[in-house]
């Protein structure tokens, strides 16, 4: 379903990989993010404007941080862990983390990156299935 939602977001509202996810995970989890909050991964789309991390993971990894942070990242026991565990999980579904190389291997014309958008929310949903 995840996957479903961001592609809503992605092809047919124009939003970047990273707010896609982060959009769907927030109407699918209940996230209770408000529009502010949402625009905040705007900038971590295409790999942060520069081919670094893919921005399907960052907002993964965000919205990892609003379901498992309850005050701060280092004094949430084990979140470090998490992280690394859906990066690691978003790297063997994809065959890496940066935008530089996923897009030159997966970028269309006409859907731009959305088989990396939706590996992106089939690591997180996996992730989240296996982690509760």
């Amino acid at each position: 379903m995840l996957r479903e939602t961001a592609r809503k977001y992605y092809l047919e509202q124009n939003y970047n990989c990273a707010e896609s996810v982060l959009r769907a995970a927030n109407e699918e989890y209940d996230l209770g993010l408000d529009e502010g909050a949402l625009k905040l991964m705007a900038g971590f789309g295409g790999g942060m404007g520069c081919g670094g991390v893919c921005g399907a993971l960052s907002g993964g990894i965000a919205a990892l941080s609003k379901l498992r942070v309850s005050d701060r990242a280092h004094t949430t026991p084990g979140f470090s862990g998490e992280c690394a565990g859906l990066v690691a999980a978003f790297e063997e579904k994809a065959g890496s983390c940066q935008c530089s190389e996923l897009k030159a291997r997966s970028f269309r014309e006409g859907t731009r990156c959305l088989d990396t958008v939706e590996i992106g929310c089939q690591a997180l949903e996996e992730y989240l299935g296996k982690k509760g």
